[in-house]
C-alpha cells in the first residue's frame, strides 16, 4: 500500500481467477468509484488516464485502473478487439468491488477511452441496475453495437472536435441511445487528447458527469 496523500491512498488488487493487476485510490470521503476501461493497446499505467483518476479522487471519487488483458493474451491482438471479453472482464472488476468491504457500498461509474467505452457501454448494458454514469474518451461507443440501445446509465461522450471519424460515430451512437445523453465536443482537440489544455477540459467534463450522478445515486 502506498500513501498518495495525506487525504489519499492506494492499494494494488488482485482481480479475479485470471490475476488481472489493479490500482484502487481511495480519497477519505468517497462519492462513488470509478472503473477505468482502457483502450487498445493500453492498462493501468496510461498517463491519460491516470491524470483523470487523479483529478477525480482529488474531488472524493474512488478509482480502479485495471488491466484488461494479461500479458498474455494482450499479445494477441485480436484480444485488444474483442468488445465482449473486454465487457466481461470489466464485469469482474465491478464484482470485485461489490465485495470488497471498502468499495461495496459505493455508487459505481465507468470511464472508457477507445475501444473501452464499448465494453463499458456492453457492460453496463447487461447489469442496468448496477452501474450510475459512463463518460467515454474518444471512445468507439459504435462498437457496442445492440447493447446501446440497453443502456439505462446517463452517458457522456467526449470527442475532439479535430477527431472527424471517431467525431461522426460518436453522433451514430448518441443516436441509438435511449438513457440521459450528451456529447461534448472538445474544440481544438484530436484523438488523444494531446493539444494544451483539452485533457483538463476531459477532466472537467467527466468531474462534473460523474459527481452529478454518482451523488444522486447515493441520496
Amino acid at each position: 500500500m502506498d500513501n498518495a496523500s495525506p487525504r489519499e491512498r492506494t492499494r494494488t488488487v488482485i482481480i479475479g481467477p485470471k490475476g488481472l493487476e489493479g490500482m484502487l485510490g481511495l480519497p477519505e470521503a468517497r462519492a462513488g468509484i470509478v472503473l477505468f476501461a482502457h483502450g487498445s493497446g493500453s492498462g493501468r499505467f496510461s498517463p491519460r488516464n491516470n491524470f483523470v483518476a487523479r483529478a477525480l479522487r482529488a474531488a472524493g471519487i474512488a478509482t480502479l485502473l485495471f488491466d484488461l488483458l494479461t500479458e498474455e493474451e494482450a499479445q494477441d491482438r485480436r484480444n485488444v478487439f474483442d468488445i465482449p471479453l473486454l465487457a466481461d472482464r470489466l464485469l469482474m472488476a465491478t464484482a470485485w468491488v461489490k465485495q470488497d468491504r471498502e468499495t461495496e457500498p459505493l455508487s459505481v461509474g465507468y470511464f472508457g477511452a477507445s475501444t473501452g467505452a464499448a465494453a463499458a457501454l456492453v457492460a453496463a448494458a447487461s447489469t442496468p441496475s448496477s452501474i450510475t454514469a459512463i463518460v467515454s474518451r474518444g471512445g468507439r461507443p459504435d462498437l457496442a453495437g445492440d447493447a446501446l440501445a440497453k443502456v439505462t446509465a446517463p452517458t457522456l461522450l467526449i470527442v475532439g472536435s479535430a477527431d472527424a471519424v471517431v467525431l461522426d460515430l460518436n453522433r451514430t451512437a448518441l443516436a441509438q441511445l435511449h438513457c440521459e445523453k450528451q456529447l461534448a465536443v472538445v474544440p481544438g482537440a484530436t484523438h488523444l487528447f494531446e493539444e494544451p489544455g483539452t485533457l483538463e477540459t476531459v477532466v472537467d467534463l467527466a468531474g462534473s458527469w460523474f459527481a452529478a450522478h454518482l451523488a444522486k445515486a447515493a441520496i
